[in-house]
């Protein structure tokens, strides 16, 4: 018998409009237990070589963790993977919020989306009950609008809806997807993929809950009083609560790492201006959760002063207040809040979309663009109200905002010039707000995360850096070593490969990035014996790395098929130069000396250092050999 899922996938045809049931057995189970792994295999066995992202052929999957919905704190992620429109590699989000353990709820680990309906359509999931409901109506109107109409039109306040917006609607190449309004799988533009389908929301109402699962229902719940009671406890945990993601502000600025004006510093001058304090002072109305979370790390602010706010899209984090802030040399933190809000309510990452005006704002001040292109408006750094004008321009695609919803690699080549040297991404994705030359192994994540530049690939560099310090205790049993965080070396990539491993595994299990040791409050020990109860898998912690590594080596095929290779890894040559100013001016990372290490990467993985195919050896060690015969009859063909 199963345990700690349903083994149930939805499978939906919008162009047929027709849905099925698929189940899976335990030997499936334990191969793709859930999220990045089960959506995966699936994008890697069954989308055709070359679909184009936009094609009704290209399958959008959203697949719960092993742990979503657990009744303990941060168990509340799921994966939003499809063909990525913004790099055509594999494309995958994550997002926690209330909808994944609602889907859990109903009694589904996944939901597999192909086709595209001839019109507006949402899905209506209540349990076994599945429809496919027209909405026209809905169409071009914001997700609160939306979520407000389904849920009346359903005669349910507690359904859950996770939506795109008009973004995603006009197939802007960095949309993304929300839910209650304030949790978003922003990265990679599979809400684009989503608003291709003409499928605008997916409304889930559930009534199970996650024991009906569980081998050991008692086993799993017993977990849940005693974060309750660490996150008051622990330094991490606590801060998260007090001050949510936007306290980084401050500590990156003061490392020389705060990424501003595109990059070419690590240090904002007027920095006060936007740092918690006043982030606090002006801006914070309220701390939000997700589902039976106690950290609390979500702001919610409201301002009605020189801009309007409103509280119903919560509030900037961290990626947000500098992606818009330094980055664009910005210090209005009302003209900060409204540029979440406006990405919030057109459902646009706001890395991606800030990375992207900070971009044309370098582009502005080189001449390669001028007045007749902007329509106007002086794209310059600091300028508050053109980079609001610009948001609404990219999520509407009107004027120059047609060309920057295509992101940055594909405007500076139509740009042409420098513009190539301004364009902060990798495989077409933008540089989150981490600026590596100060944390290189943030860099290695960049460049060999299968879905282009993201932060969340692995641990950052100074959380283990100190062996006196709480995350590196917490970590301790992955078997990593201390590491400066500028130390470009053969143990920096060996502790990349362990750590990495470790947080694909997260994302295998519905983990969220702020829960499990060593960023946060849950000890490694703690989070395999929860899957123990939830399972009944005598698993070890060995296994649970080695279901995160398949996840990435699935994912990394996917890349290899479609012809993606280590010229694809690499960082923008700006993180090869020196900072500007800041702690750190003068840093760079060496180029030579990073590709060794990048090279010592590919040897722990057991991946070609020049094709990054993975070897048979490691996909037979995986369990996954059929990957190996799959990439030699592509190389053949």
């Amino acid at each position: 018998m199963l345990y700690g899922t349903s083994g149930k996938i939805l499978r939906v045809d919008l162009t047929n409009r027709t849905t099925r049931v698929e189940t899976f057995d335990e030997e499936f189970y334990r191969l793709y237990p859930g999220g990045k792994a089960l959506a995966a295999y699936i994008l890697l066995r069954e989308l055709p070589r070359g679909t184009e992202p936009f094609d009704p052929a290209n399958i959008l999957i959203f697949a719960n963790g092993v742990l979503t919905g657990a009744p303990f704190s941060t168990a509340t992620r799921f994966s939003a993977v499809a063909r990525s429109p913004l790099t055509y590699a594999y494309g995958e989000s994550e997002a926690a919020g209330y909808w994944g353990p609602e889907l859990k709820n109903a009694g589904w680990e996944a939901i597999v989306i192909t086709g595209r309906a001839s019109s507006p359509v949402y899905l209506w999931i209540h349990n076994d009950h599945v429809e496919i409901r027209d909405a026209r109506h809905l169409w071009g109107r914001e997700p609160l609008e939306v979520q407000e109409t389904i849920r009346a039109e359903l005669g349910d306040k507690l359904i859950r809806v996770l939506q795109i917006g008009i973004g995603g609607e006009n197939l802007v190449r960095f949309a993304g997807m929300t839910n209650e309004l304030r949790h978003f799988a922003a990265r990679a533009g599979i809400g684009a993929v989503m608003g291709s389908k003409n499928l605008r929301a997916v409304a889930v109402r559930g009534t199970g809950r996650y024991a009906d699962f569980a081998y050991d229902a008692k086993g799993v719940g017993a977990l849940g009083p005693v974060l309750a009671k660490r996150v008051k406890e622990h330094p991490q945990a606590w801060d998260l609560q007090h001050k949510g993601t936007p306290g980084l502000i401050d500590t990156l600025n003061a490392a020389g790492i705060l990424p501003t004006r595109n990059f070419h510093q690590g240090a904002f001058e007027q920095v006060d201006e936007i740092k918690w304090e006043a982030y606090e002072k002006q801006l914070l109305t309220a701390r939000r959760s997700c589902y039976a979370c106690a950290v609390r790390c979500k702001r919610e602010v409201k301002v009605e002063d020189r801009y309007q706010v409103s509280d119903a899209y919560g509030g900037p984090e961290y990626e947000s207040v500098d992606s818009f802030g330094p980055n664009c040399a910005i210090s209005d933190l009302q003209a900060i809040a409204k540029a979440n809000e406006l990405c919030n309510r057109y459902v646009l990452d706001t890395i991606s979309c800030g990375s992207t005006i900070a971009f044309a704002m370098e582009c502005f001040e080189h001449g390669l663009i001028g007045l007749k292109e902007t329509g106007g408006i002086e794209l310059r750094f600091g300028n508050a109200e053109a980079m609001l004008k610009m948001i609404e321009m990219i999520a509407r695609r009107e004027g120059i905002g047609n060309l920057l919803a295509e992101g940055t690699r594909r405007a500076a080549k139509v740009i042409g010039g420098d513009a190539k040297f301004f364009a902060m991404h990798v495989k077409g994705q933008e540089l989150p707000m981490h600026d590596p030359r100060g944390k290189v192994g943030v860099g290695l994540g960049y460049a060999i995360n299968e879905a282009g530049a993201d932060h969340l690939t692995s641990v950052h560099d100074p959380m283990i850096a100190n062996p006196d310090s709480v995350g590196f205790k917490g970590a301790a049993p992955l078997g990593i070593e201390p590491v400066p965080p500028r130390e470009i070396s053969a143990r920096k990539a060996r502790n990349y490969y362990i750590v990495e491993n470790w947080v694909s595994a997260e994302k295998v299990t519905g983990m969220c990035f702020f829960g499990p040791a060593p960023r946060s409050f849950i000890q490694i020990d703690e989070l395999v014996n929860a899957l123990r109860a939830a399972t009944g898998w005598d698993i070890t912690l060995q296994e649970v790395l080695r279901i995160g590594e398949r996840a990435t080596n699935l994912a990394r095929a996917f890349n290899v098929r479609e012809g993606f290779s280590r010229k694809d890894d690499v960082l923008p040559e700006r993180l090869h130069q020196p900072l500007e100013s800041g702690a750190l001016t003068g840093v760079a990372i060496p180029k030579a000396e990073f590709e060794e290490m990048l090279t010592e990467l590919y040897r722990l993985k057991g991946w070609d250092p020049q094709t990054t195919m993975p070897s048979r050896e490691k996909l037979r060690e995986l369990g996954i050999e059929w990957v190996a015969d799959m990439l030699e009859k592509t190389k053949d063909g």
